[in-house]
């Protein structure tokens, strides 16, 4: 039984969730909107170019969630999720998901986005193993602190390590699909490395490798 390993963003789903998190955020008055989305767009330009510093990003990201009451933000991920999330669901990466499924394979999605945010999302795919960046929650909130590694480059290895100790796996026959050059560490580590509608940087290196290059879109 082989161990499939999913990205999230632009990979499962046509979009990118941290980022349309904040868009949403912005749109509903819940942030300073005009400097919120320019700060935003900033860390996603940083994050496609990777040279993103991760701490920085979750120090901005994670804010909105330790200003605001637990119940607030629930109600607010609901309609997130139905407004922002739902539409960018493709219909092949469900197909993906439900072939592996049928093969035996255990299923992971590992992403750099927080579970506050994936963790509802990798239950509409029906994928029970998450690897996300958790925020801290202390008496019941959030801190506006991340807890642990987060899993962004080669924090992804690093969390799944452990995940892999803890569960006694092993990354024999192992898969891994991704859209971003951000994943090559772990596209490295696995026994098949798949590029979906990679981003330029993780074209030229999955053609230089020789690696399945596939589209979902």
């Amino acid at each position: 039984m082989a161990l499939a390993i999913f990205d999230l963003d632009n990979t499962l789903l046509g979009g990118d969730s941290d980022y349309l998190w904040a868009e949403f955020l912005v749109e509903n008055n819940i942030v300073d909107g005009d400097d919120y989305q320019k700060t935003n767009q900033a860390f996603y330009d940083q994050y496609l170019d990777g040279t993103m510093d991760i701490f920085a990003f979750l120090a901005f990201q994670l804010k909105p969630l330790a200003e605001n009451t637990i119940a607030d933000l629930y109600l607010w991920r609901e309609r997130y999720l139905s407004e922002k999330i739902d539409p960018i669901i493709l219909p092949a990466a469900k197909a993906l998901i439900a072939h592996h499924q049928q093969q035996g394979d255990t299923l992971l999605i590992i992403t750099a986005t927080n579970s506050f945010i994936t963790a509802p999302i990798a239950e509409k795919f029906g994928i029970q193993n998450l690897i996300a960046t958790e925020p801290e929650i202390s008496n019941g909130v959030y801190t506006g602190n991340v807890a642990g590694t987060p899993s962004y480059k080669e924090g992804k290895v690093e969390r799944l390590n452990e995940w892999l100790a803890d569960q006694k796996h092993t990354l024999k026959d192992s898969y891994f699909y991704s859209d971003s050059h951000n994943d090559l560490p772990l596209l490295n580590l696995v026994d098949n490395p798949v590029a979906v509608d990679p981003d330029p940087q993780l074209q030229r290196v999955a053609e230089q490798q020789h690696w399945k290059i596939v589209s979902l879109r």
